[in-house]
């Protein structure tokens, strides 16, 4: 069984990666700018190298970066405490700095990793299953958007679902983002929300990822206050939050997408 040190040790190890910088780093009294690259090792759908990606577990703030943006980032950190470097109105700051290379603010994002000594496996009134990839196939038609991910299927690696008489009606999946940690998302049909299940399932599958030796993790948008609570509920906390700077490009395409989409 991992301890909360070990957890908590294998996702700096793992940001460490993607950042392009030590894990001892995440630890240091003063913030940390490094060079952004490429890693085969990386979370599977980071856009590597990042113009600029900021991470903090609490201590400081460690930047990876093109190095083009160098003097922006060193201003920006110097001038802004680190509880309040991923909020506004200070953001509006750092994208006006950054308006003249055409890039932005585009995610903020906090991430949760589970506690071992709230962690439980809970009783559910419905049936529950342990599924694996090959039981994904039939499911990649909408419903189930937060648990898998259609663009990424191969990375789709496990689940638990939830059955009503033979009907699926919940599932939390994880996607084997790398080599050491995967990452829960879960799903309930509306008429079965509100009963507690989305918790049962997002614990009994963080449950099943360390039984297999490896790291669950939940990610969930600040305001996204539905998610944060499960995540709560499940016997996770709070690990890290990030802040991702984009291109005005992709901003405004994602942008567009969402609106179509709602």
């Amino acid at each position: 069984m991992l301890t909360n040190k070990e957890i908590l040790e294998c996702a700096m190890k793992q940001s460490a990666i993607d950042l392009n910088c030590k894990a001892s780093d995440f630890l240091q009294k003063d913030n940390v700018i490094v060079a952004s690259k490429k890693d085969d090792r990386a979370r599977r759908y980071l856009p590597l190298p990042f113009d600029c990606d900021m991470v903090t577990y609490g201590t400081n703030i460690v930047a990876t970066i093109n190095e083009k943006y160098r003097e922006v980032v060193e201003a920006y950190l110097h001038k802004v405490d680190i509880e309040h470097c991923f909020e506004t109105p200070n953001i509006y700051r750092l994208n006006n700095a950054f308006s003249p290379y055409g890039i932005s603010v585009c995610f903020q994002a906090e991430y949760f990793l589970p506690d071992v000594n709230l962690l439980k496996k809970p009783e559910c009134a419905y049936e529950l299953r342990v599924l694996e990839q090959k039981d994904f196939v039939d499911l990649y038609d909408g419903t189930w958007s937060n648990a898998l991910c259609e663009d990424r299927k191969e990375l789709d690696v496990l689940g638990v679902g939830a059955y009503d008489q033979g009907k699926l009606i919940a599932l939390a999946g994880c996607s084997a983002d790398c080599d050491t940690m995967w990452q829960i998302g879960i799903d309930v049909l509306p008429e079965y929300r509100r009963q507690g299940i989305a918790s049962i399932l997002t614990s009994r599958l963080a449950n099943e990822i360390i039984e297999r030796g490896k790291v669950p993790f939940y990610c969930a948008a600040w305001c996204n206050i539905k998610s944060v609570r499960n995540a709560i509920r499940s016997g996770f906390r709070p690990g890290w939050m990030e802040m991702t700077v984009r291109s005005n490009e992709f901003i405004q395409k994602m942008t567009l997408t969402q609106q179509r989409q709602s």
